[in-house]
C-alpha cells in the first residue's frame, strides 16, 4: 500500500502550531523498519533533501540526546547546507525523533518516526513540527503552504523508499 495521510495543518493562513505527517504500512516487523529510519548515516538512501548525515560528538548510532549534522539540498535542487540535530525521541521499534537545533541549541523544529506494530507488520508515520515561534509562524504564514507541499512530498518519498527496504530480502539496497 503507498504513502497515505499527507495532512498538513493547520491552514496556511493560520499563525497555529505548524506541522504534518504522511503515514504508510510496511510488511516487515517494527524492529527492522526502526533500524531503517534511526540509523541518520543511511538517511541518503531514503530521503529526497538530506543526502548524508554523520554521527557527532562520538556518537556511533542512535540514543536520547546524541548529535548528529545532516547534509540538506533544499528541495532536491538547493541551497545545500549543513544541520545539526539532537535525538529527542528514541525506543527501539516504536519511535525516533529529532530536532533541527540552531548553534545556540534551541529546537527550530522537530521530525518523528512513529511505529505500530500491525497484523501485516508495521504502520510507520512520519512527521514534522515547527517550534512555535513568532518568526517561524511568519515565515508559515507567507510561505508555509510551499513548504508544507514539500514536506508532504519529501516524506511521502522518503516512507516509499524506507517500505522498499524494510520489504526487500536481506543485503538488498533499496531503490535510489
Amino acid at each position: 500500500m503507498p504513502p497515505r495521510g499527507g495532512r498538513v495543518g493547520p491552514p496556511p493562513r493560520s499563525l497555529g502550531p505548524v506541522q504534518g505527517s504522511v503515514t504508510v504500512e510496511v510488511a516487515a516487523p517494527p524492529d527492522r523498519v526502526w533500524s531503517l529510519v534511526s540509523d541518520v548515516t543511511a538517511i541518503g538512501r531514503f530521503s529526497p533533501e538530506t543526502f548524508e548525515a554523520q554521527w557527532l560528538d562520538g556518537a556511533t548510532g542512535p540514543a536520547e540526546g546524541a548529535r548528529f549534522r545532516g547534509h540538506v539540498r533544499r528541495n532536491g535542487r538547493g541551497p545545500t547546507y549543513w544541520t545539526t540535530c539532537k535525538v529527542t525521541e528514541c525506543e527501539p521499534g516504536r519511535r525516533f525523533g529529532f530536532g533541527v537545533v540552531t548553534p545556540a541549541g534551541k529546537v527550530l523544529n522537530t521530525w518523528r518516526y512513529e511505529l505500530e506494530a500491525t497484523d501485516g507488520g508495521t504502520s510507520l508515520t512520519e512527521s514534522f513540527a515547527l517550534s512555535p515561534t513568532p518568526l517561524l509562524r511568519l515565515y508559515w504564514l507567507l510561505a508555509g503552504w510551499a513548504r508544507g507541499r514539500a514536506n508532504v512530498r519529501g516524506m511521502t518519498t522518503t516512507l516509499a523508499r524506507v517500505k522498499a527496504a524494510a520489504e526487500s530480502e536481506p543485503g538488498e539496497s533499496a531503490p535510489a
